[in-house]
């Protein structure tokens, strides 16, 4: 529904195996939320699980329209974060720090949800944070910054 203010960011399926294929069960389990612009989470997941095809982490991707609602975008991202909390909190990663993904992702922190935000959404972050998924949710956001960080070369031209 384009033009007509009510459209609602698309997501990307919950896959809640380990990587090998199991139900993820009494271990450790953050779910993983992108909230993104149009084309970016659905993009990285897909890449994700071009690496490694069954992702340890529970994930899905919002993406946010330009002309989205954005009352109706955080409705929808309070139900995918219900669906991806097990108990052990949500991890929101964002493209980008002050845009609109990455405000309402932010406003659930507010709502009191378990839940920590990182932005500058990058293919290495979601890998790192996939490749620890043992970790407790504060854990994890630091390692996500840090592979983020650490995904970034400049050649030596």
């Amino acid at each position: 529904m384009r033009g007509h203010g009510r459209h609602i960011a698309g997501h990307v399926g919950i896959m809640p195996t380990d990587r090998f294929g199991s139900e993820l069960g009494g271990s450790m389990s953050i779910g993983v939320l992108l909230m993104t612009h149009e084309g970016v989470g659905k993009a990285l997941v897909a890449a994700a699980r071009h690496v490694m095809p069954q992702l340890p982490l529970k994930v899905a991707a919002m993406e946010v329209a330009a002309d989205a609602d954005v009352s109706a975008t955080r409705e929808a991202t309070t139900r995918h974060l219900r669906d991806l909390d097990d108990g052990d909190g949500v991890l929101v990663l964002s493209d980008l720090y002050g845009a609109t993904p990455c405000n309402i992702g932010l406003s659930m922190c507010d709502l009191g949800a378990h839940v920590r935000c990182v932005s500058g959404l990058n293919l290495p972050m979601l890998l790192r944070v996939m490749n620890y998924a043992d970790k407790p949710l504060e854990e994890l956001a630091e390692i996500a910054a840090s592979g983020g960080r650490r995904g970034i070369f400049i050649d030596h031209a």
